[in-house]
């Protein structure tokens, strides 16, 4: 689910490939899933949603409270709208099972910037609550940018590569760590000056979110510390997958949930 937009791969083409956020493109039901990814249980991550657009999977999302949808601000762009908008909780399966239920407002953070991409996060409110359980359950948002070198996790529905891959109906993880802001803008990483304070890190080799993924969840320490935002192709050497950082942004979730 990814927008190719001009002025993005203007300011992002590093090299002849293309770094895009990783969102945003129709989906079908032969789409894919995590690069490198094992089959999760939705009780082994019962805060993730799957974002239905127009009934169709598109977005990943992670609960922070019974109404409160944590997701990518580009998953929020045009043709997204509150009539067409629904989340499925409760389900390691986008098409079926669980609970599917009408947003009734969503709010994409103020200072997002679809060139740059800081502030690459949004909430939704959800027409009625959810009812907490094994399946479906918050995740607390991090206070504190996780270490460089923490272990965390990455889940969604999203591609097994960036040109294609098998596909899966079903809820993939991938253990992955954490790269250090410091680090992924460094000269050992490809990506320099474009990763900002509201931005952080992930890398593991093979493995990586792709397209299908944005909005998604990266965790750590039983955390929410990441939102699958952007990143140059999916799980190529050299170029981390880069996500909205939860610690820095949490101050703006907290207020935008009062008034979405």
């Amino acid at each position: 689910m990814f927008l190719q937009m001009v002025t993005l791969l203007a300011l992002l083409a590093i090299t002849n490939a293309d770094v895009i956020p990783l969102g945003l493109v129709p989906q079908s039901p032969q789409d894919g899933r995590i690069v490198g990814g094992t089959t999760s249980s939705i009780e082994e991550r019962p805060w993730q949603v799957s974002l239905q657009r127009s009934g169709a999977h598109y977005c990943g999302g992670s609960i922070i409270s019974s109404k409160i949808i944590v997701t990518a601000a580009h998953c929020l762009d045009s043709p997204t709208t509150v009539s067409n908008l629904r989340v499925r909780a409760g389900s390691n399966k986008r098409t079926y099972g669980g609970i599917l239920i009408q947003v009734a407002a969503i709010n994409a953070h103020e200072g997002y910037n679809s060139e740059t991409k800081v502030n690459d996060i949004g909430v939704l409110r959800l027409q009625s609550s959810l009812t907490f359980g094994s399946s479906i359950k918050a995740i607390a948002m991090a206070t504190v940018t996780p270490s460089h070198g923490s272990a965390a996790s990455i889940s969604g529905w999203g591609k097994t590569s960036y040109s294609g891959g098998s596909s899966s109906a079903t809820l993939l993880y991938a253990d992955t760590k954490i790269v250090g802001r410091t680090q992924c803008a460094s000269s050992t990483y490809g990506y320099g000056s474009y990763i900002k304070a509201t931005m952080i890190c992930a890398a593991a080799a093979n493995k990586d979110a792709c397209q299908g993924d944005s909005g998604g969840p990266l965790v750590s320490g039983g955390q929410l510390v990441g939102v699958v935002s952007w990143g140059r192709e999916c799980a190529l050497a050299n170029y981390p997958g880069v996500f909205a950082n939860v610690a820095e942004l949490r101050d703006w979730v907290l207020q935008a949930q009062k008034s979405v």
